[in-house]
């Protein structure tokens, strides 16, 4: 049994006349009266009557609500609109509604690594996506919903008795991972033991590897029949969506060539430069002023650091393709609970330099050589209230940057060593060396590609 309707998933696409196709009398949100009826408009009951239910003594039963959405495209245009029924899962008592709650999701130096591996391999990429993922996920627990105004007269005490995980609930993500988990065991896909979201089929010569980001997947292999043989596979287990090459992932925009990849996040940045209105200010040509020291003692606080932490983590996503902005990005969020005039200002000399190169982002080039080659540098006493230095590790995989680093050292060094080392020609396969990496960026990314790149090379370590 779903606990949402059974031809949409709990998700439509709804009409200004009628919003909510349950609740005849809701108000559709006025910024989406653009939308039209569509086939899909007309949604089931909630549930089949089997799963309305009184409430049994001593159980509680969770509120929900209509969520409304709009998806856009990479060029900012509309995609389609979208209303959900959500559960309020802030109401779950934990223990009794819910226990775990931790599911992976892909990290982001995984993505860039598996492209450039994509890219050498001259592998082509694929995007899929999982329509109402959360719904298919087992719910074990007892959990007892409150039905939807439209489904229910005043005064009824009939409840959902969910028999599936819906989103909104604290476990739907673990339960949604687990569900895709035994699909792809049972296709034959073994799990990373670095990346718990990356999935690897290597059989017979078939080379299949699967990243996944909670509905968001991405495909990739040496054998074009099979990737579509697994879209048929994955389609019959849960309903996808093939978006065809991968060209727009988690707002990052990915523009292939036969012997490059170039990310941006164009869109990502033009956002944050018109929600703060500095789209007509003056472009800087660096991000963060030469030498400047900031410190959480010095000038006046501001009256609202609440902007100040959201735009901070804003940055923080758009260094996923702006790696030079990793090092202004790490001072500033040193400051999100005491926040000054002084940060803000430099926070705003960041969106100056983003208004320069608004679509500036990584090239990721074919090479020959499969190599992991790290560099390594610090900043001696560069934290001006504790003097402690600032390590900086970089992680190149095939001449293209994968993974970057920054952190305040543990210790006070009291002279300034020299610690720029080298790492080059580092084999993906020699497990042994992994350790000696100087960052973890540079990974474990020899244990990350053992299973699906063949070749092997032997690494060592300049001093």
């Amino acid at each position: 049994m779903a606990s949402s309707p059974s031809d949409s998933g709990g998700e439509t696409d709804p009409s200004p006349s009628n919003p909510n196709p349950s609740s005849p009398t809701s108000t559709f949100p006025p910024h989406l009266t653009e939308l039209r009826e569509t086939p899909n408009a007309n949604l089931q009951p909630i549930s089949p009557p089997d799963t309305v239910t009184d409430l049994p003594p001593g159980k509680q039963a969770i509120g929900c609500k209509w969520v409304y959405k709009v998806k856009r495209k990479a060029d900012g245009s509309i995609e389609r609109y979208k209303a959900r029924l959500v559960a309020k899962g802030y109401t779950q008592i934990e223990g009794l509604d819910f226990d775990e709650t931790f599911a992976p999701v892909a990290k982001l130096v995984s993505v860039r690594v598996l492209l450039t591996v994509a890219l050498y391999k001259n592998w082509e990429l694929f995007q899929l996506e999982v329509n109402n993922a959360f719904l298919h996920g087992d719910l074990e627990e007892e959990v007892y919903m409150k039905l939807p105004s439209g489904l229910t007269s005043a005064g009824s005490k009939k409840v959902c008795h969910l028999q599936k995980s819906l989103y909104g609930l604290r476990q739907a993500s673990r339960n949604w991972f687990a569900k895709l988990f035994v699909a792809l065991k049972s296709y034959g896909f073994n799990q990373s033991s670095v990346d718990y979201s990356l999935f690897v089929y290597n059989k017979a010569g078939v080379i299949l590897v699967l990243l996944v980001y909670v509905d968001d997947l991405i495909l990739t292999g040496n054998d074009l029949t099979h990737c579509e043989k697994f879209k048929n596979y994955l389609d019959d287990c849960f309903s996808i969506k093939d978006l065809g090459k991968l060209r727009y992932f988690l707002g990052i925009e990915v523009a292939r060539q036969p012997d490059c990849l170039f990310l941006c996040q164009r869109k990502y940045s033009l956002d944050i430069l018109q929600e703060t209105g500095m789209l007509g200010a003056r472009p800087a040509s660096f991000p963060m002023e030469q030498h400047l020291r900031l410190n959480s003692e010095l000038g006046e606080d501001l009256q609202d650091p609440s902007r100040y932490r959201c735009l901070v983590g804003r940055l923080i996503y758009l260094t996923i393709t702006r790696l030079e902005l990793s090092y202004p990005v790490h001072i500033l969020s040193q400051f999100m609970q005491r926040s000054k005039q002084t940060h803000w200002d430099a926070v705003l000399r960041v969106l100056r330099y983003l208004k320069q190169s608004p679509g500036n982002g990584i090239l990721l080039r074919r090479s020959s050589s499969l190599s992991i080659t790290a560099y390594y540098d610090s900043d001696w006493a560069a934290c001006p209230m504790t003097r402690r230095s600032l390590t900086g590790p970089l992680g190149r995989r095939i001449a293209n940057a994968f993974g970057l680093a920054l952190a305040e050292q543990h210790l006070t060094a009291r002279f300034n060593k020299p610690d720029r080392e080298i790492v080059d020609h580092y084999s993906h396969e020699n497990e042994g060396g992994a350790k000696r990496l100087p960052s973890k960026p540079s990974f474990e990314t020899a244990d990350f590609t053992a299973d699906w790149i063949v070749e092997r090379a032997l690494g060592h370590v300049l001093s």
